[in-house]
């Protein structure tokens, strides 16, 4: 499990190193390094909830993103969405779970008798959404463009409480493609390359 905490993390680095040339982007490498990011997990039971899941799913986001981008738009893919924003977008789309979850513990009866064992949970230090807080923690060190922004914002979809508080989503995914886009990928990783 080590190994691969670190493998994810040196794949992680490596693309915002090769992809990302935009000012205040070590910035956000330094915030993400000191930060529980790279041992966090992407859920508390559901997808990837393990150490290092939060890493994992990013990285599953950007290879399907990436993967849907060059498919939908041809060999002139970069002319809708580029590999910078690409990598932005599937590396960062999560940022706002960075620092969120907390081991407790809870009695289990096992065998006749009662163990306790670790579950992951949430503290959010910050309420301050979900997609739109990882595109707060972002702005922070630097500029997203419009796009990114809204494919951060919106990547939850049908599962973002402002959209099941009657948000328009059609709207919002005819505006900006790439953000429907990112939340297809979203669901792609959770759903195909992940499990509870």
């Amino acid at each position: 499990m080590e190994n691969l905490l670190e493998e994810n993390k040196q794949k992680y680095l490596d693309l915002i190193k090769n992809n990302i040339k935009r000012e205040g982007i070590d910035g956000l490498v330094e915030y993400l390094k000191k930060s529980d990011f790279f041992t966090a997990p992407a859920s508390t039971k559901y997808h990837s909830c393990f150490a290092g899941g939060l890493c994992s799913h990013s990285l599953n986001v950007y290879n399907r993103l990436l993967a849907l981008v060059q498919n939908e738009y041809g060999e002139n893919w970069q002319e809708h969405m580029s590999l910078e924003s690409v990598t932005i977008v599937g590396l960062f789309h999560d940022l706002c779970k960075v620092d969120l979850y907390v081991t407790e513990y809870r009695n289990v009866k096992e065998n006749g008798n009662w163990v306790q064992k670790p579950f992951f949970a949430t503290q959010d230090k910050l309420p301050y959404g979900h997609g739109e807080k990882s595109v707060y923690i972002v702005n922070g060190f630097m500029r997203l463009t419009r796009d990114e922004a809204m494919c951060i914002n919106w990547h939850m979809g049908e599962y973002d409480m402002r959209a099941k508080a009657g948000m328009s989503l059609g709207d919002i995914y005819y505006k900006f493609p790439n953000a429907f886009l990112t939340h297809i990928a979203d669901n792609m990783a959770t759903y195909l390359d992940e499990s509870i």
